[in-house]
C-alpha cells in the first residue's frame, strides 16, 4: 500500500516545485517581462528635423539618450515618459502639433532603450534616471509653462516626478497621464492572477503618486483599451475626484492618438495653458500629440 502511495504523493510534490521555479524565474526575470526595449546603435540619428536636439545624460552606471524639440521661443515645454516598448524614433512624434503651439516636447529612452546603455534593474534607478534628465532640461525653461506627461509604462514616473516637483514648491502646470494604470501590482494581479504580489519588483504605484500632485491633474483613456482597461483611470479619479478625466470612445490602448478627440483633447489643455484662448488649431494626423502605438 505504501509503495502505491509514493507516485499519488509526488505529483503534488512536483506541482509545487515546478510552481516553486516558476515563481522564482519571475522574480529573476521580470525585467524582460516588463520591459521590451529597441536598441539603436550610438552613432545612428535619431531625426533630421532642424529645431530637434539630442543629447546624452549621464547616470551612475550608464548614459541616457534624450530628444528635444527646441523652440526659439517656446510658451512651454511638454516632459513626456514614454511606454515600455520601442525607442525615441517609435515615440517621439507628432511634432508639428508642438510647434504650432509653441510648446517645445523632451523625451528621454530608459536604460537599455534606443542609444541610452545599461539596463533597467529597478524601480528606485527609474525615478532617478528620469529626475536626472529632468534637472538637465528644467533650467531653460524657468518661469514657462510646464507639463509632465506619461504614457502606459510612464504614467506612474510622470506622477511620481510631478509629485516631487510639487513638494518641492514647484509643481507643474499641468499633470498628463495617458492610459494609466492604478498600480502596476494591480495591473499584474488582473493579468497573472496566479503570480503572488510580492513577487513583483516594480510595483510603480500611479494612484498613490497622483495623490500626491498639486496642480491640475488630466487623464485620459480608452474605453476600448484591453491591455490596460479604463477602470484603472476611474481608480484613480475616485480618488482625485476634482481631476479631469476624458474617455475616448473606440480607443484601445494603442491607437489612442489615432482619435482626434484625443488629439483636441491634449491641444486644447496646451492652448489654455499657453493663454492662446480660441486661437484656431488644426488636428489633423501630422499634428497628432507624441503617443505612437504600443504599451
Amino acid at each position: 500500500m505504501g509503495k502505491l502511495l509514493y507516485p499519488l504523493i509526488g505529483v503534488p510534490a512536483l506541482g509545487a516545485a515546478l510552481y516553486a521555479g516558476a515563481i522564482a524565474w519571475l522574480w529573476f526575470r521580470q525585467e524582460r517581462l516588463l520591459f521590451e526595449p529597441a536598441p539603436l546603435p550610438a552613432d545612428q540619428p535619431l531625426f533630421g528635423d532642424a529645431d530637434v536636439r539630442e543629447f546624452m545624460v549621464d547616470v551612475p552606471g550608464a548614459r541616457l539618450s534624450v530628444a528635444q524639440l527646441k523652440l526659439p521661443q517656446p510658451r512651454g515645454m511638454v516632459f513626456y515618459l514614454h511606454g515600455n516598448s520601442g525607442n525615441l524614433r517609435k515615440w517621439f512624434t507628432g511634432l508639428d502639433a508642438f510647434r504650432e503651439l509653441g510648446f517645445d516636447l523632451v523625451m528621454m529612452d530608459y536604460r537599455g532603450y534606443g542609444k541610452s546603455s545599461g539596463r533597467i534593474e529597478s524601480e528606485a534607478q527609474l525615478h532617478e534616471d528620469v529626475r536626472a534628465v529632468w534637472n538637465a532640461v528644467a533650467g531653460d525653461y524657468a518661469g514657462r509653462r510646464i507639463v509632465v506627461s506619461g504614457q502606459s509604462l510612464g504614467t506612474a514616473l510622470a506622477a511620481r516626478l510631478s509629485a516631487q516637483l510639487g513638494a518641492a514648491g514647484q509643481p507643474p502646470d499641468l499633470t498628463l497621464l495617458i492610459s494609466p494604470y492604478s498600480s502596476m501590482r494591480a495591473l499584474a494581479d488582473e493579468l497573472y492572477p496566479w503570480v503572488p504580489s510580492r513577487v513583483l519588483r516594480y510595483p510603480l504605484p500611479t494612484a498613490d503618486h497622483a495623490c500626491q500632485v498639486k496642480g491640475p491633474l488630466m487623464l485620459v483613456h480608452g474605453d476600448r483599451d484591453a491591455l490596460i482597461g479604463h477602470h484603472h483611470s476611474q481608480a484613480i479619479r475616485k480618488l482625485l475626484p476634482h481631476c479631469e478625466l476624458l474617455l475616448v470612445e473606440g480607443a484601445g490602448h494603442g491607437d489612442l492618438h489615432q482619435f482626434p478627440s484625443f488629439r483636441k483633447a491634449v491641444a486644447a489643455a496646451l492652448v489654455g495653458l499657453a493663454g492662446l484662448g480660441a486661437a484656431p488649431i488644426s488636428y489633423a494626423a501630422s499634428g497628432e500629440a507624441p503617443a505612437a502605438a504600443a504599451h
